[in-house]
């Protein structure tokens, strides 16, 4: 029994001294952005893409008004807390395949001078799988759905949360997302050579729930994933059975997209503030931006489905 107890101290310890990141630190207490009465964003402003324009820090970030209906905002800051809006969204619902659900959950990466926009576009029927692309981050072309709900390898259901490798890896983009199987939302592994079109790169989920985990019921990808020494980082956001949404990352091999070196056991990141434990939907932390200086890292995140929070965290060396 001793050494049964032992092992799994050991086993424990080691877990521990292999995490990637540090624990997360509050860079705010309150909110970064929350709902604006009379604006397209009055009911909502959460979960953003991010990223570094020279000195400034550009939130791309879901607005959603009193009808339930999302568009995407944009909002910039000199210190990445405290953050000016524009009054119009820089990306309205337009096609059959947004209208009345709208624009949700961007994620944002630059490659080669174009900026691509992943997001969900959701008909109040199907959420699939979108993307945009843009020079400035406020005019953008739509490339259309580029994974289609129902039509998957083996997710039967709706495509969500595109997280792009801005490296090529065995000469093709990777692009981590989610699908539904089983009863579950897991996360799903897409390839491609230009960007704009994209093949499921595996039969089965490539990072599926663990039953009596913190990801029993989720696995979404958070922000585009960084390739370290270690490995390919990505940081994603698990759900439980009762929906308590916590943030953990895993690593995947730098030779292989499809192949999992390591992966949390324990979220890095849970609900704590009043505004994370209620809202829209209660008890949620959403990692969906990331902006990087040296090893510290800013995670913009939604709170409560409802309000936007930044976090830092740093890459252990």
């Amino acid at each position: 029994m001793y050494l049964f107890k032992l092992a799994n101290v050991l086993l424990a310890a080691a877990t521990v001294q292999s995490a990637p990141l540090t624990d997360v630190k509050r860079l705010s207490d309150e909110p970064v952005l929350t709902p604006r009465p009379k604006f397209f964003d009055d009911m909502a402003a959460y979960n953003p893409a991010a990223v570094k324009v020279g000195k400034k820090t550009v939130l791309l970030y879901r607005g959603q008004n009193k009808a339930g209906t999302s568009q995407i905002g944009y909002a910039e800051s000199t210190d990445g807390i405290h953050f000016t809006r524009s009054a119009k969204p820089v990306l309205s619902p337009e096609t059959a395949y947004e209208k009345d659900g709208g624009i949700e959950d961007p994620r944002l990466v630059k490659i080669d001078g174009t900026y691509y926009l992943t997001y969900t576009g959701y008909n109040k029927t199907d959420a699939q799988l979108c993307l945009a692309t843009s020079k400035d981050l406020k005019k953008w072309d739509r490339v259309g759905i580029i994974m289609p709900a129902n039509k998957g390898t083996w997710n039967t259901k709706w495509t969500k949360s595109g997280a792009i490798l801005t490296t090529r890896v065995n000469g093709k983009y990777w692009m981590y997302y989610l699908g539904t199987a089983d009863g579950a939302d897991q996360m799903g592994l897409a390839s491609s050579t230009d960007l704009k079109h994209w093949q499921d790169a595996t039969k089965k989920p490539v990072l599926p729930k663990r039953p009596g985990m913190f990801d029993s019921k989720v696995v979404e990808p958070g922000p585009a994933p960084l390739l370290t020494d270690e490995g390919i980082l990505l940081i994603y956001n698990g759900a439980d059975d009762k929906l308590v949404y916590r943030t953990g990352w895993v690593l995947f091999d730098r030779k292989d997209p499809t192949r999992v070196l390591r992966r949390s056991d324990e979220p890095f990141f849970v609900p704590e503030k009043k505004w994370e434990i209620e809202g829209q939907v209660p008890n949620v932390v959403f990692v969906e931006g990331l902006t990087q200086e040296g090893s510290k890292l800013n995670l913009y995140y939604g709170g409560g489905d409802t309000s936007t929070g930044v976090v830092q965290c740093e890459l252990k060396k």
